[in-house]
Parts: C-alpha cells; structure tokens; sequence
C-alpha cells in the first residue's frame, strides 16, 4: 500500500532514507564538507549562546533549569538540520550506510574528519565573536558568571566520566536525527528534535562540538575581560 505524502515515514523508510542521505554526505567535495561544517560548529555555538543567556541568573528549581536550558539549546540541531549544515554527531550515522557496504572506510573517516574540522572552526569563531561583542556584560555580568561555570563544571570531569556521558549524549543526538528521517515538513522536524536534545541538556550530557565553543568561551573571558567584569561578580580570574 502506497504511503501518504502527509504521514511520517515508517522505519524501515526511514532506514533507506538514512543510508541514501550517508551515501549523498560521504560523496560530498572536501571543500564543501568542511564550509558545511563551519556552518554547524556556529549553529551549536548559537545554541550554547542562547541556552547560557536564557539561564543565568536563574532562580527557577535546578531540575527546571536544566530542562529550560536544553529547550532553548536545541535551536543548534534545528539549524543544523533544516539548514543542510554538517555536523560530526549526527554524521556519526554515516555508519549506517558503511555497514550495508554503501560507503567505504575511508570515506567514512575523511567525512568525520573534515567535518570535525568544520565544527571546530565554526564553534572557535562563534565563540570569538561573541566574546568581542562582550556578551558576557549583559545581565550585569551574569551572563559571564554563568558561562564560567558551566566551563568550570565540565573541565572537572574526569576521563572516563566525560567519555560516558559524550556516549549518552550522542546517542540521543542520533536519534533526534533518526526521527527527522522521517519527518515531511520543516514543523515536522523540529517537532522531534526538541525532546531528544532537551533530554540530554537536562540530564548533563556532554555534547563535543557544543564544549568547542563552551570551554574556549570562558577562557577567553578569564584571559581577556574587562575589569569592570570583575569587579561586578567581585572575584578575580584566578577565582
């Protein structure tokens, strides 16, 4: 039986749809993988930006700041996705298409790689920027305060911690890309984003590409603010 242009993809669709989609992102140019993928580094970045504003000073409950954090952060993977931006988590779904043989190895790893190139350089650029822009002023330097301690927290983790939790949270960052496999419209996709990434946000996972533009965002500021942003949080770098 036919299936209707209006309902979701069923799947075993969504598979073969998965495996053409890996085959399209392992053949593209080197030089578009790694643009496409600066485009994705600074669509997470964005993400980082805005769920760090939208929390600092909070004095909502802890679970229910999280939780608003993870909303707002998903607006990176909604970019990433509807705006046809290469980004390393997702592309780890590649391996769909290299386990039915569809993508050799080597093409595998040269799309991770230069990706991961583009992610990085996206996120490092965001993060430049905004700390030029002296976002970390805004709310009487909460802003600022709170983007150091979300870096803070995450440089205390250790090895295998750190390991375990970029393991949980890409696993639901593939699924939020899984299900938009089987979306037909734009709402759609933006529908089963949301609830995977504000999962992983809320229960303090660690997203690799989004910690490119968190940890060198709060070194810029502890190297390079002002002292008047000092002086409002009344600490010191060393602090």
């Amino acid at each position: 039986m036919p299936t209707s242009p209006v309902d979701a993809l069923l799947p075993a669709e969504m598979a073969e749809k998965a495996e053409k989609i890996g085959v399209a992102k392992a053949d593209l140019s080197w030089l578009r993988t790694v643009m496409l993928g600066v485009l994705a580094g600074a669509f997470i970045a964005l993400g980082a930006v805005f769920a760090t504003t939208t929390v600092a000073g909070s004095t909502l409950s802890f679970g229910v700041t999280k939780l608003l954090a993870g909303v707002v952060f998903s607006v990176g993977l909604i970019l990433v996705v509807i705006g046809g931006a290469e980004l390393f988590t997702g592309n780890n779904l590649i391996v769909m298409a290299w386990a039915n043989k569809r993508v050799s190895t080597a093409k595998l790893l040269r799309n991770w790689g230069l990706v991961f190139l583009g992610n990085t350089i996206g996120a490092l650029g965001t993060a430049a920027l905004v700390f030029l822009g002296e976002h970390h002023m805004m709310g009487g330097a909460q802003v600022g305060a709170t983007a150091l301690a979300i870096a803070d927290a995450k440089c205390q983790l250790g090895f295998v911690q750190a390991v375990s939790l970029g393991v949980l949270c890409n696993t639901l960052v593939c699924l939020a890309v899984w299900m938009t496999f089987s979306a037909r419209s734009a709402v759609d996709k933006v529908a089963v984003i949301v609830p995977p990434i504000a999962a992983f946000v809320a229960a303090g996972f660690e997203h690799s590409i989004a910690n490119l533009f968190f940890v060198p965002s709060a070194l810029l500021i502890k190297w390079g603010a002002s002292d008047a942003f000092w002086q409002q949080l009344g600490k010191t770098p060393a602090d």
